[in-house]
């Protein structure tokens, strides 16, 4: 009864091990079983993923242009202000009076040009007016004294004395007449006491410019992201005390691979997300591409001009860039595992025909988010065998449903 019963479970155990046998047999030789990607038809967008900083065109360096003692800074670091707002004010007390003083000299000027129109003017009139009266007496006398002596009443010394009282009266007509020029309009003396109140005025323009200066404001609307300066400082004028960036359109700098420089050009659009706020997404636009490359880092420098920058944007800001390079409107797709030899000159994929895997060749198109345009070789439904797998064309192989 023992020896029945052992040989009962030895024959058991021996038909055990051949069904083992003939199980991995046969699946040995139906093959692996994996499961294939699909080929679906959708639009496919190409992008270029970069990360890069948000930037103003330009930014404005604000300082003093006199030297003096800080007394008061109205604003912070990162508030906004409008052009015109008082950013920095700097002791002005000598300014003022040298102001002051200034505006004396200006009103002295004005005086001394008043005084030659109204008084020194009418004087030289009057004494011209004197002086001709003298000469037409002088001319007068000397007619008379020439007749006297043509009827010998009078000796030529007495002819002589009138000839020279002529010339003597003509002679201070002249002068009269040179003096009477020069306090006019067109005349040297007038022209001198303009150029006083002149140089009286820009002197006093200058001493209120330079009151002005202890008023440091802001150029134009913007905010500012740095500054300075304290109370009680002493600037000098030069000196970088804040930096203004002035509202207006943004910019985000990116270094992108060379190996991407054939794929963008100026004109393209991108879509744009904070790293601090993933979810706002904002529209960009490529506007400037850096000739050059950088030989350290192999990346190529572009910029994009933000079209409507959303109120989160700060200076300086990350962003994740999405770049839209090429678009095809329902077209072919495969996930980009599935191609073998992508870089090489006939790439191709594997398929299950029959239970054995082929190698059928395509010919790819776009490329991005790990898919690939399939533009030759597929068709939509097709179920492609993973080129993660380890299969080899030739081999046989179980197909599971595609995924989708």
């Amino acid at each position: 009864m023992f020896t029945i019963s052992k040989h009962r479970w030895a024959l058991v155990a021996a038909t055990l091990v051949a069904l083992l046998c003939i199980y991995f047999a046969v699946n040995w030789w139906l093959g692996p079983r994996v499961t294939a990607d699909v080929v679906v038809r959708r639009d496919f967008v190409q992008t270029v993923v970069a990360t890069g900083h948000v930037e103003n065109p330009h930014r404005v360096d604000i300082g003093a242009q006199i030297t003096g003692t800080v007394v008061r800074v109205p604003v912070i670091e990162g508030q906004s202000v409008h052009a015109g707002d008082v950013l920095i004010e700097l002791a002005d007390a000598e300014f003022k009076a040298a102001e002051r003083q200034a505006d004396v000299a200006v009103a002295q000027a004005q005086a001394k040009l008043r005084q030659l129109k109204e008084v020194q003017t009418p004087l030289a009139e009057q004494a011209q007016r004197q002086a001709q009266v003298t000469l037409d007496n002088a001319r007068s006398t000397l007619k008379r004294n020439e007749d006297l002596f043509a009827k010998q009443f009078i000796g030529e010394a007495a002819l002589e004395d009138s000839r020279k009282a002529v010339d003597l009266a003509d002679a201070q007509w002249r002068s009269t007449q040179k003096q009477l020029e020069s306090t006019r309009s067109t005349g040297s003396d007038y022209a001198l006491a303009e150029t006083a109140v002149a140089q009286a005025r820009a002197s006093a323009e200058a001493a209120h410019a330079r009151t002005a200066y202890a008023r440091i404001t802001a150029p134009a609307d913007g905010v500012l992201i740095a500054r300075n300066v304290e109370v009680g400082d002493v600037v000098q004028a030069g000196k970088v005390l804040m930096t203004l960036s002035p509202q207006g359109k943004s910019q985000l700098v990116l270094s992108i691979d060379e190996r991407n420089l054939r794929l963008i050009a100026l004109g393209q659009k991108a879509l744009v997300s904070a790293d601090a706020y993933p979810q706002k997404k904002f529209v960009a636009e490529l506007v400037y591409i850096n000739p050059g490359i950088n030989a350290q880092t192999g990346a190529v420098e572009v910029k994009l001009d933000v079209v409507q920058a959303p109120e989160v944007l700060r200076q300086d800001m990350t962003v994740s860039v999405d770049i839209e390079v090429a678009r095809s409107p329902q077209t072919l797709v495969l996930p980009s595992t599935a191609l073998h030899e992508a870089e090489g000159p006939a790439p191709w994929v594997l398929r299950a025909q029959n239970g054995v895997a082929v190698k059928v060749p395509v010919r790819p198109g776009l490329r991005s988010g790990g898919l690939v345009e399939i533009v030759q070789g597929l068709n939509e439904g097709d179920g492609v065998l993973p080129g993660d797998a380890g299969l080899t064309a030739g081999m046989r192989v179980r197909v599971n449903a595609p995924a989708h």
